[in-house]
């Protein structure tokens, strides 16, 4: 990885782009420290530290992770890229359901660039919702559970005028967001959104970390690194684990040439559907849990089991709930993203088949067949890196901003893993020594 950010600065254009990219971060992360107008920062700033000494923190973790902490410093940048994220989960479900979308993909190009503003719009559609409601429970007092409102108010002034700049200025942060992550796309190195999400998830590692130092004292600090270690060394390894299936084409006369007669392969990963299945679970959980927080002054039944067994997130029920919903969700991303069908029918239209087994319905069942077994491994995988974090805070009564989390664990590898295939494929298109030696 070294050598090969080592060559691209020695490569004039792909210098540029890399200093185009750091210029980009050091943009956002400088948007993430600005405060949003109306909010009292120096009040802020004690709520926050009230709310890491207790248990609280964890119910706004995932939006909060996506955001580099600039969503509970009510900062210009708070909502981060997560209105994006689940904007473009949104549309790539919806492409499955709906045949006019479905027809968009198929078109190429023209059909991927009207998505892709289909995307903008819905994003900043969720921004709005999400402002809104996350303004609302600063004007409460809800938004830092543990801090007293009344003493140390979020905003200057809870007058309309102030919502609405607030929920104006957030929103608007979210669209500069989106014109960043594609500027890099365009003109820097690797996806523009999928950097700018590991540069938030790298933010708050340091400070993540050293916290387990302080609270937990050097020895318990040292464990939780070399754990970190090895919890990277197994997440690259499951990332770069696939399963070839092999393809052979038949040769065929077209004309007066002669085509086919290739060997290829089929990549099934074993972590095919990445990490959406684990953002789709925790907002799932989310949801209950930031709905009881408008009626924690009259609670109900339904309320006091939300905040019992969904808001404690070292409590058996959630863990287990939490476990459950990435695997249902793992199988259910994989099923919309890899038609069998669709393959099988391709191959079959181009003279392709895989040794062994015959064209048609027994190629399609053979897939089905290998994908069902491929993707438990890869369900199981994901669904116990996501519980490191709340095993941790079980354990040795860790911050829940845990550092080695699996979510963060998880965008830290892939992003980095991606950006430099990236790099080595641009420094390949200029040096072709390696081929002649």
């Amino acid at each position: 990885m070294l050598t090969a950010f080592v060559n691209a600065f020695r490569t004039p254009d792909l210098r540029r782009k890399l200093l185009f990219v750091l210029l980009i971060i050091v943009i956002f992360r400088a948007g993430s420290q600005i405060p949003a107008p109306g909010v009292h920062v120096s009040n802020v700033e004690k709520c926050i530290k009230v709310v890491e000494e207790g248990s609280n923190a964890s119910l706004y973790s995932l939006v909060n992770l996506f955001s580099g902490g600039a969503l509970l410093q009510l900062t210009i940048f708070a909502l981060g890229i997560m209105p994006y994220i689940t904007a473009s989960i949104i549309l790539q479900l919806l492409v499955v359901v709906i045949p006019r979308l479905e027809a968009l993909k198929k078109e190429g190009q023209a059909g991927q660039t009207k998505i892709t503003q289909y995307t903008r719009y819905l994003t900043l559609g969720l921004a709005v919702l999400q402002a809104t409601g996350i303004v609302a429970l600063a004007r409460t007092g809800n938004l830092l559970q543990g801090c007293d409102a009344t003493q140390f108010p979020l905003l200057h002034s809870n007058d309309t005028t102030t919502f609405l700049v607030l929920v104006v200025t957030m929103t608007a942060g979210t669209a500069v967001i989106m014109w960043l992550g594609e500027l890099i796309t365009e003109r820097g190195v690797g996806n523009g959104m999928s950097i700018l999400i590991f540069t938030q998830v790298v933010a708050t590692f340091p400070a993540s970390l050293w916290q387990v130092k302080i609270s937990q004292g050097w020895w318990t600090f040292g464990i939780v690194v070399v754990i970190g270690l090895v919890l990277v060394a197994a997440v690259i390894f499951i990332e770069q684990a696939q399963r070839r299936i092999p393809v052979q084409y038949a040769r065929r006369m077209v004309g007066r040439k002669m085509f086919g007669g290739s060997s290829t392969y089929i990549p099934l990963k074993v972590n095919q559907a990445g990490i959406i299945p684990v953002i789709f679970a925790s907002s799932l959980l989310y949801l209950p849990a930031m709905a009881v927080q408008f009626n924690q002054e009259n609670p109900n039944k339904f309320i006091r089991l939300v905040n019992e067994y969904l808001v404690d997130q070292g409590h058996p029920v959630h863990m287990a709930a939490y476990f459950g919903l990435i695997i249902f969700f793992t199988y259910f991303y994989v099923s919309i993203t890899f038609n069998p069908q669709e393959v099988a029918d391709n191959m079959k239209k181009y003279g392709g088949f895989i040794p062994g087994i015959r064209a048609g319905k027994p190629t399609q069942d053979y897939l089905s067949y290998v994908l069902s077994r491929i993707t438990l491994p890869g369900a199981l995988y994901l669904g116990l890196i996501s519980l490191v974090p709340l095993i941790a805070f079980v354990l040795i009564d860790a911050n829940q901003n845990f550092p080695f989390g699996g979510t963060s664990i998880l965008i830290m590898v892939g992003v980095a893993l991606d950006t430099v295939k990236q790099i080595e494929s641009q420094l390949q298109q200029r040096n072709y020594e390696g081929f002649l030696r």
